[in-house]
Order: structure tokens, then C-alpha cells, then sequence
């Protein structure tokens, strides 16, 4: 029996196009983006799949799913690489699992709508561990702001001009 997280859903009489997944570091993933991927997924007919160590709501729908894995450091990371095609998007905060992604032939997309790519990452990567060692000497840091308006209207809009750019039959 195939995998059904890896089981393309028709498109109708649209050409068929190599599948493309969205996948979700679904742990720390804002609520309202969810929302944003739930509608996408509908909209798009293309299949997210919410990727947590712990049970997610979720709508009842062909093209949203839900996988949890164990608990432990990067266990949802690791699961999300292992499953990842080329193309793939993945949503993640993780710029560690950013980085695995865009190595893989992915894409990734924070859910502040921060896509990342080649060029940005190893800085992006280099400001995280220079950050983590700060905390590590004792020197306190400020968490993250909370999700702006602004934040989540640039999550949309990339992943609008993905999601068009795949249909489209272009590299996104």
C-alpha cells in the first residue's frame, strides 16, 4: 500500500506536475499560519502535512495531514528531511532545518514570510550561533516580538507566489 502522505491527489484536467508538498515544523508554528496553509491547501489542492511531537487539530480535509513522531531534539527536524523531495516547501523558524532543506533541493519559508535561500542562510545561520553563544555566557537576550500583521501578510504572499509559480510549471 503507498505512503499516503506521498500520494498525489489529481489536479483534474490541469497537466500534472511533479508533486510538490508543503511541510510544517508544526511544534512552534503560529496558529494563524496554519490557518494560512489550511485555506492554501484547499484553495490549491495541494497537501500540507503538519509535522509535531505532539497531537495537532486539524481540519478534516483529503489535502491536510498530520504526523506525529517521537519527542526529543530534532526528531520532527529529522523526520521532515527524511520525507522532503526536491521542491518540497517547508515551513519552518528552524534556520538549522532551513539550511538541511535548501541543501536537499527544497524550499523554506519562515512564518514571519522570511524565504530563505542560498545566499541568506549561512548568514542567518552565523547570526544564530553567535546569539546562541551569547546566552550561553550569561548575556540575556530578548525572545522574538510577537507575529505582526506585517509578518503574517509576507508568509502569504510568498507562499502565494510559490504556490503560483509551481502551477505555473516554473521554478519557484
Amino acid at each position: 500500500m503507498p505512503n499516503p502522505v506521498n500520494t498525489r491527489i489529481p489536479d483534474d484536467d490541469r497537466r500534472e506536475l511533479p508533486l510538490m508538498q508543503i511541510w510544517v515544523d508544526a511544534d512552534a508554528c503560529p496558529r494563524v499560519i496554519k490557518e494560512i496553509l489550511f485555506r492554501a491547501a484547499e484553495r490549491r489542492r495541494i497537501v500540507v502535512t503538519l509535522i509535531a511531537n505532539r497531537t495537532l487539530a486539524k481540519p478534516t480535509s483529503p489535502y491536510i495531514r498530520s504526523l506525529r513522531v517521537a519527542g526529543g531534539f530534532d526528531v520532527a527536524d529529522a523526520e521532515i528531511v527524511k520525507r522532503l523531495n526536491p521542491g518540497d516547501l517547508v515551513v519552518t523558524a528552524d534556520i538549522p532545518l532551513a539550511a538541511e532543506v535548501l541543501a536537499k533541493g527544497g524550499h523554506a519559508l519562515s512564518p514571519r514570510g522570511e524565504l530563505y535561500s542560498g545566499d541568506t542562510i549561512r548568514a542567518r545561520l552565523t547570526m544564530r550561533d553567535f546569539m546562541e553563544t551569547l546566552r550561553a555566557s550569561g548575556i540575556q537576550s530578548e525572545g522574538p516580538a510577537a507575529l505582526s500583521q506585517a509578518d503574517r501578510q509576507s508568509f502569504a504572499s510568498h507562499l502565494d507566489r510559490l504556490l503560483t509559480r509551481h502551477a505555473a510549471g516554473k521554478k519557484p
